[in-house]
């Protein structure tokens, strides 16, 4: 370990009242953690590498000094969808390197603020930056504090290497490397189309999410997580191509946990040891689930067709069991409450009964809001103190689809409620799961029984959403046998949640929010440690649907972990599995495809409850020294062996598919085998998407 010697001020006359000289560099040094993990703080400037031996991990940006910023800040939203408008901005830059202690349990860098450039006089505060051994093996905390003016936010700058990369921040559509692209990192709703042309307050950007999370993936094995609920600037290399920048805004420390590795896959493994892993699918779970809508009758008639037309489904969801409500702009909704809707469906206790006489499952629908204008909740939670309060004391009222309170889950209360009536759900009507839908509309300005920063509370709320739901299944359905599908997420979600749906995609080809943006999704749940993931056969807004789109969307869903149909928004006018014979025969054949599946599912479901590996896995995660498959979001690896490389273009009969190094690839429909290392071009017409196996053929799914 280098020694430092002591800093010493020399002080000499200056002429004419000229300020004094800067003080002499500081030394900076290297030592090694207790975990293993080398420091080494660079000569003056202070910053910090972190090494694996002479493995890089993370570093701080040389160019840049940690920063406290001061604003005001003006907050609008609509939908779900907030927009931050910063004024009187005021930075504080700790840009002068003062000292550094170096020991194997910590080391201490710390940083000072400039003289002041008119008076050459010194300006008080300081930042220290420490770095010590983590929590858990493979892991190092980071923490950012700092003295000075008020602070709103707390930014740390981290240096942009070319030869990493920065994948993941959550449920992100656009891709999964972000580098070159800045956003803020909030709990929302995903925006409806989310085109550039469309209405901000309607279609969100290129970022709203309703999955979020402070963290990113370096391809090269290692991770960093900020541990915070409030909301998390990144600007990732955009504004300056050296540095991207980590910002909470919040008064608080910056926290930071970084997870060593080696490979990609330890980091996911190392994060799942932080966030949590959720209780992996029942077996019946690998089944398709077929939705079925419109009443009891509608429901049964749907079950003797599936079973007439040989369609071997699972389970059967029914999102309006509560009743139906028309949306806004046309389309079917459904009503706000927990309890069914005795006229639409008439003793659905029997019928639930029916359906697993039957060897079906029955899934349904929750979300956490409270509709005044229904008999059902409402009233008791405003009278118990349950719900979100404004300032002067009444429930908070939220303008999503309907007007509607929010549960304050800080309360006990709140919690012993809502459990209670979910979990009537499983135990009166007989319900085997449910859509565990919304989460993201937590005021921001609201008043919360236990006194919480509203701030920080909307991140954490389908946090605590997910968990009632997941105490009400335990207590129910302590042997497992039960699903959740949410929407929903922060950092620690994944300890709760079971099964993400990616949300409310259009029903169309868009690039913006249509079956594009499916993939990157999935493959970014996977990276923020989301085992299990599924989407909405074919979408959900927007539409309608075709022919073409939604046999390419079964496709695509035959080889998720979930087989999960939608009739949409607009469901009297989309395509669905049974609108003709060609989609009949379609949807039959990949249902089989999927139920052969299965087993692969379930081995790979085991992987997950022991090392969080995701089952719809970025291409990095089982080939990271291949730097090409670093950039490509458009396939996928499901589990270790399948690649899957989904047409989602209209109108397009064949496509190029990237075949990693270090393999031989087979074309799951030809037999052809294919070296790896290269693109290749190959005909995808419609029921023969591009799937290729790793080092064997699969001649067992062709025969079918």
């Amino acid at each position: 370990m280098r020694r430092l010697a002591p800093l010493v001020l020399l002080l000499i006359a200056c002429d004419d009242g000229a300020p004094p000289p800067p003080p002499p560099p500081v030394d900076g040094g290297e030592v090694t953690l207790a975990n293993g993990v080398r420091v080494v703080v660079a000569d003056g400037t202070g910053a910090v590498s972190l090494f694996d031996g002479d493995r890089p991990l993370l570093a701080t940006a040389p160019g840049a000094s940690p920063t406290l910023r001061t604003f005001g800040e003006r907050v609008s939203g609509n939908l779900g969808i907030w927009t931050f408008r910063r004024g009187a901005e005021e930075l504080t830059a700790y840009d002068r390197f003062a000292a550094v202690s170096l020991a194997a349990d910590a080391v201490e860098v710390r940083f000072a603020r400039a003289d002041d450039p008119e008076t050459g006089e010194p300006r008080d505060g300081e930042a220290i930056l420490r770095v010590a051994p983590g929590e858990r093996p493979g892991t190092t905390a980071i923490t950012l504090s700092a003295t000075g003016p008020a602070q709103t936010s707390l930014a740390l700058p981290i240096a942009c290497d070319p030869a990493g990369s920065f994948h993941g921040f959550g449920e992100q559509y656009n891709a999964t490397e972000q580098t070159g692209e800045a956003f803020d990192l909030i709990v929302s709703e995903q925006g409806i189309g989310r085109d550039p042309a469309g209405l901000r307050e309607i279609v969100g950007d290129a970022h709203t999410t309703y999955f979020p999370m402070p963290y990113y993936l370096d391809a090269r094995g290692f991770g960093v997580l900020a541990r915070t609920d409030y909301r998390t600037h990144v600007d990732v290399c955009a504004a300056d191509p050296d540095v991207a920048w980590i910002e909470v805004v919040s008064a608080e420390p910056l926290s930071l946990v970084l997870f060593e590795g080696p490979t990609p896959l330890d980091v996911i493994a190392q994060l799942g040891e932080e966030v949590g892993v959720p209780a992996p699918p029942p077996a019946w779970a690998w089944g398709a689930w077929v939705s079925s809508q419109g009443g009891r009758d509608a429901v049964l008639a749907d079950v003797a067709e599936l079973e007439a037309e040989g369609v071997d489904a699972s389970a059967i969801w029914s999102q309006d069991w509560t009743g139906v409500r028309m949306n806004i702009g046309g389309g079917f909704g459904v009503q706000y409450r927990w309890n069914e809707d005795p006229t639409h469906y008439p003793d659905l206790t029997a019928m639930v009964a029916d359906l697993h006489a039957r060897d079906l499952r029955f899934l349904a629908y929750a979300n956490p809001f409270i509709d005044p204008n229904l008999d059902d909740h409402f009233a008791a939670m405003r009278d118990g103190g349950m719900l979100v309060r404004d300032d002067a004391g009444e429930p908070y009222l939220v303008g999503a689809l309907v007007t509607a309170g929010t549960p304050d889950f800080t309360s006990e209360a709140t919690r012993d409620y809502v459990r209670g009536e979910l979990r009537e759900m499983i135990r009166d009507v007989g319900i085997d799961g449910w859509m565990a839908d919304f989460g993201e509309w937590s005021p921001l300005d609201g008043v919360l029984s236990d006194g919480s920063d509203p701030r920080a509370y909307h991140n954490r709320f389908p946090v605590e959403w997910h968990r009632v739901n997941r105490e009400a299944f335990d207590a129910e359905r302590p042997d497992g046998d039960w699903v959740s599908i949410a929407r929903s997420g922060w950092t620690g979600v994944q300890r709760y949640s079971m099964i993400h749906w990616i949300g409310d995609q259009e029903a169309t080809w868009s690039e913006h929010d249509g079956l594009p943006t499916v993939v990157p999704a999935m493959v970014n749940l996977g990276l923020a440690g989301v085992p299990y993931a599924t989407h909405d056969i074919a979408g959900y807004s927007g539409g309608p649907s075709t022919p073409e789109l939604y046999r390419r969307w079964v496709e695509l869903g035959a080889f998720t972990p979930i087989m999960r149909t939608h009739e949409g928004n607009r469901r009297d006018v989309n395509h669905h599995w049974n609108s003709d014979p060609e989609t009949i025969a379609h949807f039959r054949r990949f249902v089989r495809i999927h139920d052969a599946l299965a087993p692969d599912l379930a081995r790979l479901s085991d992987e997950a409850q022991a090392s969080s590996a995701p089952l719809v896995r970025h291409l990095l995660l089982e080939f990271p020294e291949d730097t090409t498959a670093w950039s490509i979001h458009d396939q996928y690896m499901l589990g270790d062996a399948l690649l899957v490389a989904p047409v989602v273009t209209e109108g397009a009969t064949e496509r190029e598919v990237y075949l990693p190094a270090g393999a031989r690839w087979f074309h799951v429909w030809t037999g052809d085998a294919y070296d790896g290392g290269q693109r290749v071009t190959v005909a995808a017409p419609i029921g023969s998407p591009p799937v290729f196996h790793r080092d064997a053929d699969r001649d067992d799914l062709r025969a079918l």
